[in-house]
């Protein structure tokens, strides 16, 4: 049984079938999925969803297909790490990691997204799978398109990172390198989707693919004992995570599936690369687009398609934004290895060094709960930090050459 509605603008409110559609033909404002709350009511409950296999398909009334999930199904459910080593590094009471660097098949959240994307897909019809992607989505697409059975197109920034690169060729998709940056890839993505009838998940599937993000913040909830966090650190790329996180905690707030959603959420970028960051610092609901330099490729998107309505979520949920250098980031990375034995790729680096600066500045209180996110894994960027961890004690073939080593 299918609860979702349809489609409407998130600007103008005009609503749309569910269809292959994602923006509004009077506005051109983006579209987003409107579900029939009063039926998941009816249907869903903590005991519902705890009786359910661990992936991301236990909440399945509150995302957006018609029939049964054809992908996905090992996807989600990541671990809630509480990270009390990280926590006294940092002096604060109560931290978790939310840590989708182990995320089954290709070890980011963009699995989530990609196993909503491309069940819609198939309902749709569609027999070829499209994205412009950073890095962690073209992985995922690729990979899930070719346990799919889907023909797939990747389009990436021709100087992406060696492992995001070898982590899509291997599932042998049609990869295309452009040369350009990622709001360049993104243009031309959306010229070819107009013209080639494919299911590119974050263009015409984008409003049912973006829904999959949601099930990151149902698990820091369920995981908590159905009790929501008091601070949440997102990484912002396009924008859409962050949102749909603060979406995730009020639904569950609207069933009565969890107390309170009084959530502070906070937008972490690089500071190569922070138009949402920026425009909140300046209070403005403009996003000024910047032209990225910085090492977190996966969060290089100039011109935020959600930086809008991520920035309103920081200001509603009453919370705030920061970004890092390029050092910060990867001495973040290295403070969470050192810490809880997490490797995390670029992004993660940024959420976590914003968490430590947020703290450090007083804006998240020390002495209340704090889920950092993370949400793609180390091995993918491992230029990163390469040169900054040392090398190896080379030594002979010898007990005595042990011993003079280690003295």
């Amino acid at each position: 049984m299918s609860f979702v509605k349809g489609l409407k603008c998130r600007e103008c409110g005009r609503a749309y079938p569910k269809e292959a559609l994602y923006v509004c033909e009077y506005c051109f404002g983006s579209l987003e999925v409107v579900y029939n709350y009063d039926k998941i009511k009816e249907a869903l409950s903590r005991k519902v969803i705890e009786s359910r296999p661990k992936n991301l398909w236990r909440y399945r009334e509150l995302l957006p297909i018609d029939g049964k999930p054809a992908d996905g199904l090992n996807s989600g459910f990541t671990p809630l790490v509480k990270a009390d080593n990280l926590a006294r590094a940092l002096g604060v009471k109560e931290l978790y990691i939310k840590d989708d660097s182990v995320s089954h098949p290709t070890l980011s959240f963009k699995d989530r997204v990609v196993a909503v994307a491309l069940t819609k897909a198939k309902e749709f019809g569609f027999d070829t799978v499209a994205c412009a992607s950073t890095g962690n989505l073209a992985n995922s697409v690729a990979s899930q398109a070719s346990s799919a059975r889907l023909k797939s197109f990747i389009f990436i920034p021709a100087d992406l990172e060696m492992g995001k690169v070898i982590g899509t060729l291997i599932y042998k998709p049609t990869l295309i390198a452009v040369e350009g940056n990622y709001d360049e890839v993104n243009k031309l993505c959306s010229e070819i989707a107009a013209k080639y009838k494919w299911a590119f998940v974050n263009i015409n599937i984008r409003p049912y693919y973006a829904e999959g993000s949601k099930t990151y913040g149902y698990e820091i909830i369920e995981q908590l004992g159905w009790k929501a966090p008091k601070h949440i650190i997102a990484p912002c790329a396009g924008g859409s995570l962050i949102t749909k996180i603060w979406k995730a905690i009020n639904e569950f707030s609207q069933l009565g599936l969890v107390e309170s959603a009084a959530v502070k959420m906070y937008a972490a970028q690089a500071e190569g690369c922070a138009p949402i960051v920026n425009a909140i610092r300046e209070n403005s609901e403009i996003i000024k687009p910047v032209k990225p330099h910085t090492i977190a490729k996966s969060l290089a998107i100039g011109n935020p398609a959600d930086g809008y309505y991520a920035v309103g979520v920081v200001k509603k949920s009453g919370g705030w934004a920061d970004s890092v250098t390029d050092e910060e980031m990867v001495e973040a990375i290295k403070l969470l290895a050192g810490t809880e034995g997490i490797f995390t790729e670029t992004a993660g680096g940024v959420t976590l060094g914003v968490a430590k600066k947020l703290i450090e500045k007083g804006r998240i209180p020390r002495d209340e709960s704090i889920v950092v996110c993370i949400t793609g894994n180390g091995l993918k960027t491992q230029e990163a930090v390469a040169d900054r961890i040392g090398k190896p004690a080379k030594i002979k073939p010898t007990l005595a050459s042990f011993e003079e080593r280690v003295r």
